[in-house]
């Protein structure tokens, strides 16, 4: 593609002169909520004092003092803080520093994150396998279908009584998983869950909204549309005979730089796995619970999804350590996991909350709480306690309360200590470090919403300004979004597609201090330093992929914001 090559050519002469930063005040790139905490950080310099300005008249609205020069080891930059949250009024607007180019423009408004959770939502959609993407709905970005999955073979690791090996199913939709056209049930589970609980907890929000899917107008809405068109890919991959769920629906290989419709590899169903059962067995409990209220639109299905639920998780009991291995003839991703208490924990969670019956009850004693990831989900566990409270025992609710608010409060600690005012050390730029900081925020907004301060919520601000520009690249890793957004995503159908600009409201994984992905990149990174080790260029599947797992959050996060940030009065 011709813009990769212009890319490579603007990368390799950016690494050549050691550009790894942004000299330039770091700022969320699309803008605040009237009632949030703003914060940009600013290199340090001579400048003492800081000014907001209307973008349109240049007029003069703000003038303030930069906090004390502080460093920040992540980026290693010397930095002083603005802090502009006294601005209310809705506008277009710019920071002004002397000495230095002002901010991008921004604005403030009462519905400032409504168009970046609609477009995080509709990145699905453009992910959807099995369909085509119309024009009406998909723009120019509209392409025909691929991958059917009406002919997948059940590959030999996944072989039973009823459905030997070669034994074809059908187990069509369902979200390509990240830059690559594999189905994961695994990542499925997380994702599947953060959207469903985006739903449950603000469901005025999402009634409301309209993406412009097939779908739209149904009586669902649009959040739910979409998250079926996985969840009824997710109930093909139980086997029928036993409730078993097999680990990945996959080619035996990933495919070159390719559209869907031109990807023909043969497809395969793999293993049978204890975490896939489990996870499966959550999102499908959590599922029924969200459908009830929508029999009338789809009746059975929430009938369906919970004995669904409680056979995966019988065929789990009884096969509590099938981890996961990679067979020899496949070399698709592999999601393994070999630690499951905590995937018990949540789809026991889930149950008993869905069917009040004890026996699936964890320990909830012995449960640890944490920032969840697709391999440590016993976090979302405590998230689906919080939301249900009010039904849990005195005890268990206090339980709940503080579990809560005790991984609020580390976190909270962070984001105050930290010279950037983001609630993040140098360990966690890490593989996926985006999606890792917005389920830090996440789980802040638990905390908020069982007990408001306005510290916690500026905490979860804080993070999500990181990854929409207020970082020391002056990059929004939001494609589609901001002043500088990714422009070569590592995903197939933005770089194989033909249009210059990539599939929008896609999350990339961000700054990767591991560089997994160097020893094949055509062009270096810029910097090793763990905050500016990032590279947007479709080589880069360590810091610029895109995957459904890591969307999730932002979805959620960025609804969470526009909800419950109070307006001011």
């Amino acid at each position: 593609m011709t813009h990769g090559f212009r890319h490579g050519l603007l990368a390799a002469c950016l690494s050549a002169a050691g550009l790894a930063h942004a000299d330039g005040i770091a700022i969320n790139q699309i803008g605040y909520l009237p009632g949030a905490a703003k914060v940009a950080a600013v290199p340090a310099g001579d400048a003492k004092a800081f000014s907001v300005v209307d973008a349109g008249t240049g007029r003069t609205v703000l003038r303030g003092d930069l906090g004390a020069t502080a460093r920040w080891e992540p980026a290693a930059q010397d930095v002083r803080l603005a802090d502009f949250s006294v601005l209310k009024a809705p506008g277009h607007y710019r920071l002004h520093v002397d000495g230095m180019a002002d901010s991008p423009t921004f604005i403030v408004a009462a519905d400032a994150y409504a168009a970046v959770s609609a477009a995080a939502i509709k990145a699905y959609y453009f992910n959807r396998a099995s369909t085509p993407l119309l024009a009406a709905n998909a723009g120019r970005w509209a392409r025909p279908a691929g991958h059917p999955d009406d002919h997948v073979l059940v590959h030999a690791s996944a072989a039973g009584p009823g459905r030997p090996e070669g034994t074809v199913i059908s187990a069509p939709k369902g979200w390509y998983d990240a830059g690559d056209y594999n189905k994961y049930i695994v990542n499925s589970g997380i994702t599947v869950y953060t959207l469903l609980a985006a739903y449950e907890h603000f469901p005025a929000f999402f009634k409301a909204q309209q993406l412009n899917i097939p779908e739209t107008g149904n009586g669902l809405p649009d959040v739910l549309n979409e998250a079926l068109w996985n969840l009824e890919w997710m109930l093909a991959m139980q086997d029928p005979a036993d409730g078993g769920v097999y680990h990945k629906l996959t080619n035996k290989g990933f495919d070159g730089i390719v559209m869907p419709a031109d990807a023909k590899g043969e497809r395969y169903v793999v293993q049978k796995s204890t975490a896939a059962a489990l996870d499966f067995a959550a999102v499908m409990a959590q599922a029924s619970r969200v459908f009830a209220a929508f029999e009338a639109q789809r009746p059975g299905l929430s009938a369906r999804m919970l004995a669904a639920s409680r056979r995966a998780w019988d065929w789990a009991q009884a096969h509590p350590k099938d981890v996961y291995r990679q067979p020899s003839d496949i070399r698709t991703g592999g999601y393994g996991d070999d630690k499951l208490d905590d995937e018990f924990a949540w789809a026991g969670t889930e149950l008993w909350v869905t069917t009040r019956d004890a026996r699936y009850r964890p320990d909830l004693d012995k449960l640890a709480i944490n920032v969840p990831s697709w391999g440590d989900v016993k976090g979302l566990a405590w998230v689906t306690l919080a939301q249900q409270r009010s039904t849990l025992t005195t005890a268990d609710a206090a339980l709940v309360e503080s579990r809560v608010a005790t991984l609020a409060a580390e976190q909270v600690a962070l984001w105050r200590a930290s010279a950037y005012r983001v609630g993040t050390r140098s360990q966690d730029y890490d593989w996926g470090s985006n999606s890792g900081m917005l389920n830090r925020a996440l789980m802040l907004i638990q905390a908020y919403r069982l007990k408001p301060s306005p510290d916690t919520l500026a905490a979860a601000q804080a993070l999500f300004d990181h990854v929409l520009g207020r970082n020391p690249l002056g990059q929004s890793m939001v494609t589609g979004f901001g002043a500088k957004p990714p422009l070569h995503p590592h995903h197939r159908p933005s770089e194989a597609d033909g249009v210059d600009a990539p599939v929008p409201g896609f999350l990339v994984g961000g700054p990767n201090a591991g560089q997994q992905d160097q020893k094949g990149c055509p062009v270096t990174y810029a910097s090793r330093l763990p905050a500016l080790s990032y590279l947007d260029h479709l080589c880069s599947y360590a810091s610029n992929e895109v995957a459904i797992n890591w969307n999730a959050p932002l979805v959620y996060v960025s609804a969470a914001l526009q909800a419950l940030t109070p307006t001011p009065r």
